[in-house]
């Protein structure tokens, strides 16, 4: 007895390469299911996956990099911000005799000063900002409002307030001792 595809070939309906055809077909087929890797379905289903794998992981990739950019834009609209109130605010004229010392970063400066500003500097009513190697004198409240938007601003604000209240018993209260004594 003679298999189908022998008679087949006999029978002239089929050619002698479509039968070898058909078998290395059926070949590959039995070899894919011992291997346990099937064709057709599976593979698209391994192709679908792995496209939606890789569309999740660009989707997070771009949500992370919208965030940073967000962030760099939040960062720089502060930094503009805190930039015009310090322009917007400043105290000019006050250049002065007396030297007020401070220091901005890793740096100690000098700033000449009149004697007013002098007072209110050492007394808490003014404060020194900074930004861009730019030192700014501006108001209390001001200072307040910026150490609300970047505390790194602010180079020095005084919380001492002159207190007028005098000891009845103090045999010095006759001799005031200067806040700003100058050495």
């Amino acid at each position: 007895m003679s298999s189908l595809q022998d008679q087949l070939l006999n029978a002239g309906l089929t050619t002698k390469q479509k039968t070898r055809q058909a078998n290395a077909d059926k070949r590959k087929k039995n070899k894919q299911k011992r291997s346990g890797v099937q064709h057709g379905a599976s593979l698209q289903e391994q192709v679908k996956q792995y496209l939606a794998k890789s569309k999740a992981e660009k989707q997070e990739k771009d949500n992370a990099l919208n965030e940073m950019k967000k962030q760099q834009l939040a960062d720089k609209e502060q930094g503009l911000r805190i930039k015009q109130i310090l322009m917007h605010h400043q105290i000019t004229r006050t250049d002065g005799d007396n030297e007020y010392n401070y220091t901005f970063g890793s740096k100690i400066k000098k700033l000449s000063l009149d004697p007013i500003t002098h007072k209110a500097l050492v007394n808490g009513r003014l404060s020194l900002c900074g930004l861009e190697d730019v030192t700014y004198i501006v108001t209390r409240e001001t200072a307040e409002k910026l150490a609300e938007l970047n505390k790194d601003v602010i180079l020095v604000q005084n919380d001492k307030v002159i207190d007028e209240q005098v000891d009845e018993d103090d045999p010095y209260a006759d001799y005031q001792i200067p806040d700003d004594l100058m050495w």
